[in-house]
């Protein structure tokens, strides 16, 4: 599976959609970027005049990339129909903050993969290969009949 064509696949698209590019993905891992520009709405209220990215959207991006992008290559092409993904459990420690115009990449690693669920551990760096977050995140696969 192209790896550039999984993000089409998405079932998000903007201000909603944090993926950028992925680089990697194979049965194992995937690997992708997401840069959060300062024009983004949530950064207008978090905290205010030293904007930080919520916690909950840097799960949202650690799920797009580690559990959506992965779990779309994974099937590679098994579903037939539109697909959903659905968000089952997560387990976030937050490390560092993430300001505005930081560019992240996200690392998954499958723990595993049956039965439509995906099973990661996930971890998010900023530019300077920090770890700002990681955590173990689960999701399901479904084909929509």
């Amino acid at each position: 599976m192209n790896i550039h064509s999984i993000v089409a696949q998405l079932p998000y698209r903007d201000p909603f959609l944090f993926v950028d590019e992925l680089v990697h993905a194979d049965e194992e891992h995937i690997i992708g970027y997401y840069t959060f520009d300062e024009s983004l709405d949530f950064y207008k209220g978090h905290f205010l005049d030293k904007p930080v990215t919520p916690g909950v959207i840097l799960t949202e991006t650690m799920a797009q990339i580690g559990l959506a992008c992965f779990g779309i290559y994974l099937m590679q092409g098994k579903c037939h129909g539109l697909t959903t993904i659905v968000l089952t459990s997560t387990d976030v420690q937050f490390l560092k903050p993430v300001y505005p115009n930081e560019k992240v990449t996200v690392i998954a690693h499958k723990i595993y993969f049956r039965f439509g669920k995906l099973k990661c551990a996930v971890l998010m760096k900023n530019a300077a290969g920090i770890e700002v977050c990681k955590g173990i995140l689960a999701g399901m696969v479904i084909e929509d009949i």
